[in-house]
């Protein structure tokens, strides 16, 4: 499978479960979401427009994916109004390699703004990203169990030395019928409630 490939099978509706552990303050929350992924073919405008941020030649593109969520975690406890965001990201493989590359990134994992990762097919059809930031760098890799779940582990490493991991299980949503947006999100409350997140909200999908 190469990063396209991965692409094409992650479209569709997802509900999405999120662990994250603290380790410096050891303890850990979790939170639910829903993801839509679209799959974006190279002449797309969202994938010219991304390319054109990171001043990246559009034609060297093989595709991207828009994407949006909406969901809550633990620390939201206070907050009625549940994150919605999206967010678009282009592969743009080495030459002659499209299992390796890199993903244009409209806003990063660890923190909210473009940002290129590094990526990466494995031997097990999983895909890893690389990001690295002014003050931290983050690794995600993806895999799928079956064509409807999605597993993902994360680890953001601040270079002050505060590191955080997580680990999602997607399952994806076969139905036709449009998810009721009041089943959306779902908070777990019993996590501390002065436990604040470690990087921006907008982080729902990871990619």
């Amino acid at each position: 499978m190469n990063a396209l490939e991965f692409f094409q099978l992650s479209e569709g509706l997802w509900r999405s479960h999120r662990i994250t552990h603290h380790l410096l303050l050891r303890r850990s929350e979790s939170g639910n979401t829903e993801i839509q992924v679209q799959v974006l073919a190279p002449e797309d405008s969202k994938v010219i427009e991304i390319c054109q941020l990171h001043h990246v030649q559009p034609q060297l593109a093989i595709g991207g994916c828009f994407v949006q969520w909406q969901g809550a975690m633990a620390w939201d406890q206070d907050d009625d109004t549940p994150h919605r965001g999206s967010t678009v990201l282009v592969l743009v493989p080495q030459a002659g390699n499209a299992s390796s590359g890199q993903l244009l990134r409209e806003r990063g994992y660890a923190e909210s703004i473009p940002v290129v990762s590094q990526y990466q097919m494995d031997a097990q059809s999983g895909l890893v990203l690389t990001t690295e930031y002014e003050t931290m760098s983050s690794q995600e890799r993806f895999w799928f169990a079956n064509p409807n779940l999605r597993l993902r582990t994360t680890t953001v490493k601040s270079f002050g030395g505060f590191n955080t991991t997580s680990f999602c299980a997607e399952s994806k949503l076969v139905s036709d019928q449009p998810s009721n947006e009041s089943t959306l999100a779902t908070v777990n409350t019993s996590e501390q409630p002065d436990l604040m997140p470690t990087h921006s909200s907008h982080s729902w999908l990871g990619w």
